[in-house]
């Protein structure tokens, strides 16, 4: 009975002993894994910092400096540092289908609008209507283009929808509203081939030009306003128009063309003065040259227009019809290298950038006429 007492206790004390020895096993190698994290540590941080190993006091010196003071010389000659300066974060490009998109869009005029309000709704919009996304890279610089004169109320729907849209779109953009002075005969065409010029004197990188009315809104977020490879046409369905194409070779409302392709028809005609024609004198450089217009979908393309009255001293061109059989010819002579017109102000709100221009007036315009 002893004998085997004697047995278990030798074996249990084998186990302990065995027990003990691996513990004392995996300690060591702990030790070393450890040692080795620390030293290389250390190497990271030497070799980061040589100016700060050599030199710590003269270091601290420079760090405590003030802003436009030279730090005082410690005799010792200066140890250029390793350490980059910081730079911007590289955003990845945006995509091309932007994933927080809506689709069709509730689009109503009775709420009160006003200014205040939608400057709330889109914080990120900068001073003068200025807009990039923070978190991707866009292609395209878009400057959009607003003819305008007397739309106020208008302006504040087109800002409190569009400004959502296209920052949901993901575009780096600006909203331009070209603000035609006193009360002769409207120009559109004329006012846009100034918004084309003064945006780019502001922003010279603007390679995409988005011309739009502003008494129209999409009502589906899908309606890129982007450029591609040929002039872009993006109000194909109004409802006043029933929601359909009113004819093949309309352009009118809200187009797209980048700065080659408006460069290519020597921008837009300068001579329809009044109501009419010259989306169709465009729609003809634009085939004269060997452009084709790509529209969206028409489930895509719808757009709401605000309703109102014809504006005073906008009545249709008598010339319209006549002018725009003749684009072959005028095309070279008239337009962006012939545009003549006058800044009187600049003025950059928080939502757009306003520039009140004096476009002149018609020939046939009657003389005493104010």
């Amino acid at each position: 009975m002893s004998r085997l007492l004697g047995r278990t206790l030798e074996r249990v004390c084998k186990a302990v002993l065995l027990l003990c020895l691996l513990h004392f096993l995996v300690a060591v190698i702990l030790y070393f894994d450890v040692y080795t994290q620390h030293l290389a540590f250390f190497s990271r941080f030497s070799a980061r910092s040589p100016a700060h190993a050599l030199h710590p006091a003269a270091s601290s010196s420079a760090n405590c400096s003030r802003p436009n003071t030279t730090a005082a010389s410690s005799g010792l000659p200066e140890v250029p540092s390793a350490r980059p300066g910081p730079t911007a974060p590289v955003l990845p490009p945006c995509p091309d289908v932007p994933p927080g998109l809506v689709g069709r869009l509730l689009i109503e005029f009775t709420s009160p609008m006003p200014l205040e309000r939608v400057q709330r709704e889109n914080p990120g919009v900068l001073l003068g209507g200025r807009y990039t996304p923070p978190d991707c890279t866009p292609a395209q610089t878009v400057a959009v283009i607003i003819p305008f004169r007397h739309r106020e109320h208008h302006l504040r729907y087109w800002l409190h929808y569009l400004h959502p849209i296209l920052r949901r779109q993901r575009l780096r953009y600006g909203v331009y509203v070209i603000n035609q002075h006193g009360e002769d005969t409207f120009n559109r065409a004329k006012l846009l081939n100034v918004g084309f010029l003064e945006a780019l004197k502001e922003d010279a990188a603007y390679d995409c030009f988005i011309f739009s009315d502003v008494d129209l809104v999409p009502m589906d977020d899908r309606n890129l306003y982007r450029c591609g490879d040929q002039p872009r046409h993006f109000a194909i369905a109004m409802d006043k128009f029933g929601f359909r194409l009113p004819y093949a070779s309309y352009f009118g409302g809200v187009s797209g063309l980048s700065k080659a392709q408006f460069l290519k028809i020597n921008g837009f005609p300068n001579e329809y003065w009044g109501w009419g024609g010259e989306d169709d004198d465009i729609f003809n450089r634009i085939s004269l040259t060997g452009m084709k217009i790509t529209r969206p979908d028409i489930r895509i393309g719808r757009y709401r227009m605000i309703k109102h009255d014809r504006d005073k001293h906008n009545e249709p061109n008598p010339q319209r019809f006549s002018k725009i059989q003749n684009t072959k010819l005028t095309m070279k002579l008239d337009g962006i290298g012939s545009v003549r017109y006058q800044v009187l102000e600049v003025s950059r709100h928080p939502l757009f950038t306003n520039i009140t221009v004096d476009i002149g007036r018609p020939s046939w315009f009657p003389r005493g006429r104010h």
